[in-house]
């Protein structure tokens, strides 16, 4: 839910309604173009609630874009089980509202002005969705908004649009979730613009793939099985904008951004550890995509704990999104690959900050 905040930084009064709202009635003047009345920009936050992470971006508005000041990530599995079993189980729920807490004590510190909170697939299937929002609010003064598909393709394509080539005509972006994959068809008109033209919504992510496949030690031909039932669900925004047909002319770019291929992406660098500054905007061809993907494949499960780009975490998880991408890549073959260490938080704090002139 897009909110204000008025309380001063560290302040730990009860919020109107419960939530970060409005508090004390600031004149609307206070906040015009985005700046306080002692002229620094004000604080905006995003805050993303998947299936599998809860991650929050804190910023202000800089000359080109924002300039980070805060930043949270934490694997919660919120969507665990919710595909076979229809609700969000107790754990997962304590584990989601701890990693909640964390991030409203970084928006108290840090003075966040204008914040927007939202969840993605795991709540939109989930059939106790309602008692959780309301508990999440009760317990952290966070109130969750949860967006559909079309909306989360949105913001995620408005947070990755500045790594699109506006010289091609065509593009292709996708973000790998937990929960489900979104897959955007992208125009870039000659007047300089990009936008989306359709984007799909597949429920097939990497938390619902392992949990049906499996993710710790996968066979070959369990992993082809997963490639081909993403390719199969990718077959109708392909036959309807004629993608593969584009691909194969060299009309087509690529644009992705996942825990997926910036893995692919650290692991094709060899990188001792994680570095958002190598992965963010690099370009990944598919030869060294593939390549990575087969190092990957090759690993044991306890050998991908250990890796510096995937770790404990995420290590039953990783193979299914590596399966996810190569449907994507096998049935379009672009060549290469933008990978965006970006998306749905920076497409919300860019409409916050665009919607106060800031």
């Amino acid at each position: 839910m897009e909110t204000e905040r008025s309380a001063p930084p560290g302040s730990r009064r009860p919020l109107e309604s419960g939530r970060f709202g409005l508090l004390d009635g600031e004149p609307e003047r206070r906040r015009r173009g985005g700046r306080r009345r002692h002229g620094r920009p004000d604080v905006y936050a995003a805050l993303d609630l998947g299936t599998n992470n809860c991650r929050l971006l804190v910023a202000r508005p800089a000359r080109e874009g924002f300039r980070v000041v805060d930043a949270f990530s934490r694997i919660v599995r919120l969507g665990e089980g919710v595909r076979a079993n229809g609700l969000l189980s107790e754990a997962a729920i304590l584990r989601t509202i701890e990693a909640l807490k964390v991030c409203a004590g970084k928006m108290e510190r840090r003075g966040v002005r204008r914040a927007r909170h939202v969840a993605t697939e795991a709540c939109r299937q989930a059939g106790n969705c309602d008692e959780f929002l309301a508990r999440v609010e009760a317990e952290t003064g966070i109130a969750l908004e949860i967006i559909d598909s079309e909306e989360e393709a949105r913001l995620a394509f408005t947070g990755c649009a500045p790594l699109l080539d506006l010289s091609r005509p065509h593009g292709v972006m996708f973000d790998i979730g937990g929960g489900s994959t979104e897959v955007i068809w992208v125009a870039c008109d000659g007047d300089g613009a990009a936008r989306i033209v359709e984007s799909e919504s597949l429920p097939c992510g990497v938390t619902d793939l392992s949990e049906r496949y499996g993710g710790r030690d996968i066979a070959r031909e369990t992993y082809e099985t997963m490639v081909a039932e993403v390719m199969d669900r990718l077959g109708a925004i392909d036959r309807r904008h004629a993608i593969a047909a584009r691909a194969a002319e060299g009309a087509v770019q690529m644009v992705g951004t996942s825990g997926t291929v910036t893995t692919l992406a650290g692991i094709h660098m060899d990188l001792p550890r994680y570095n958002r500054a190598l992965i963010d905007g690099c370009r990944l061809t598919f030869d060294e995509a593939v390549g990575a993907a087969e190092r990957l494949l090759a690993m044991s499960y306890e050998t991908r704990c250990n890796h510096p780009c995937i770790g404990p975490d995420r290590a039953d998880m990783v193979i299914a999104g590596t399966a996810i991408f190569d449907a994507i890549r096998r049935l379009w073959p672009v060549g290469d690959l933008r990978v965006a260490d970006r998306g749905l938080r920076e497409g919300i704090l860019l409409g916050l900050m665009a919607g106060r002139g800031a």
